[in-house]
């Protein structure tokens, strides 16, 4: 009996935990959430690290080395083996992982981390124009769907991981957490937020940027030096800048996808499709004698804020980058969209009576809105890289970009949650890759 009555306590204890988190289940997700956060953070931010490291190196070689840019169609064709012969389940890069979002399937698979690590640090090493934001992604979808069997995750708790992998790859590789909740919740459907995910995506992306501290990885500071007053007349000029913007967007995307329509139906052996873009890019780098608009180009970025570029360089580098991703080299395309946002609204200096600052940082995010249909996350972005005061005017032109670039995207299995416009209504539901 006195056996029995020194259990009762705990019993009752157990009892009352069990009814507490019945009667208030949002403790118990919270919880849930932020241990599964803090484990995927941990590999998620340590990967982004990994990455970034070795793409500061790839660049400063290339760059002290240029004589391997020569290479760019062999080692484009090593990618293409390399994917050919091991990347079946893939080769989908981003596209799997909204696929997986909208209805899980299969676990990604784990080879998806090192083939597109590998495959981006060679595409920065020999010389082609790509980014980080879809190695980063798919290094941390890839990595984090491995726990979902050993966490039990139900299909819905599968696509909240996912999200959540993206919100902390996103936040760690650019140095933006909100931002990269904001976009891991918006970027698989226009026009519409997964909530339930909320907290999960912001959790992970600021534990994953965190993560990336101690790696000492230094992330590009951008400086906006004058903005001016709100008025009705700097509010038009922000319109017509956002029109232009999304308009650059809208060509980006379908230029893109164009261009990888011909190299596939010219070249049916994928291997060789890098190969001949490879020639293509490093005989354009031969050509006209200069590497900026290859790799992120983050130092033309960072100048197009305070001095007046070529009127030209955004489509050169929107050239280079299109024919180096869509012959199939890998890494992302939203820095090379970074540079030119950037390098387009220095441009339109010319024309507009925006500050040249001002017209870069809001072309640097509202091409990437209207490129990838995520207005919000983008404004988000440039609050946390320029600073509060350029707010409204980003805000405008981001979301402008995004109603004018339609419903096109670097991302083709984006869903439509909610058409851009009231007339493509029957759209709603359809991907873009459908239409």
């Amino acid at each position: 009996m006195a056996t029995d009555k020194g259990k009762n306590p705990g019993r009752k204890l157990l009892s009352l935990i069990k009814h507490f988190f019945h009667n208030h289940p949002a403790f118990q997700y919270i919880i849930k959430w932020t241990l599964i956060s803090f484990i995927i953070s941990l590999f998620i931010g340590s990967a982004s690290s990994l990455f970034l490291k070795s793409l500061e190196w790839a660049t400063d070689y290339r760059e002290s080395n240029l004589w391997i840019i020569a290479l760019l169609p062999v080692g484009g064709f090593r990618v293409g083996l390399l994917y050919h012969y091991y990347g079946k389940g893939s080769d989908e890069g981003n596209n799997l992982i909204i696929d997986t979002i909208h209805k899980p399937g299969k676990t990604i698979p784990l080879r998806m981390a090192p083939l597109v690590y590998l495959g981006s640090i060679a595409t920065h090493l020999f010389g082609g124009s790509a980014g980080r934001e879809g190695t980063a992604l798919q290094m941390a979808s890839s990595i984090a769907d491995q726990f979902s069997r050993p966490f039990r995750l139900s299909e819905s708790d599968r696509r909240t991981l996912i999200i959540a992998s993206v919100a902390g790859g996103f936040g760690s590789v650019f140095g933006t957490p909100l931002a990269g909740a904001i976009f891991a919740l918006e970027f698989f459907r226009i026009g519409h937020i997964r909530y339930g995910a909320l907290f999960p995506a912001f959790i992970t992306a600021i534990i994953a940027e965190k993560v990336t501290r101690p790696w000492q990885i230094p992330h590009t500071h951008y400086y906006i030096n004058v903005i001016p007053e709100v008025s009705f007349q700097t509010i038009f000029y922000a319109i017509v800048a956002g029109i232009l913007f999304g308009l650059c967007a809208m060509a980006f995307s379908r230029l893109f996808y164009k261009t990888g329509a011909i190299f596939k139906s010219k070249i049916p052996y994928a291997p060789l499709r890098p190969f001949v873009g490879g020639i293509i890019v490093a005989g354009a780098v031969w050509a006209i004698g200069t590497t900026k608009y290859i790799g992120l180009g983050i130092p033309t970025i960072v100048q197009s804020f305070d001095q007046q570029m070529p009127a030209y360089d955004f489509a050169i580098k929107m050239a280079f980058t299109i024919i180096t991703i869509s012959a199939g080299f890998k890494g992302g395309k939203v820095t090379p969209l970074f540079f030119i946002g950037a390098t387009l609204g220095n441009a339109l200096g010319l024309l507009l009576p925006l500050p040249t600052g001002l017209l870069a940082g809001m072309g640097f995010v509202a091409v990437f809105a209207g490129a990838t249909n995520t207005p919000l996350a983008c404004t988000v972005m440039a609050i946390e890289l320029f600073g509060l005061e350029c707010g409204l005017f980003v805000a405008i032109a981001c979301i402008v970009s995004y109603m004018v670039s339609g419903h096109h995207s670097i991302y083709r299995r984006q869903e439509i949650g909610e058409p851009k416009h009231h007339r493509f209504s029957e759209l709603q539901g359809e991907r873009l890759s459908d239409l």
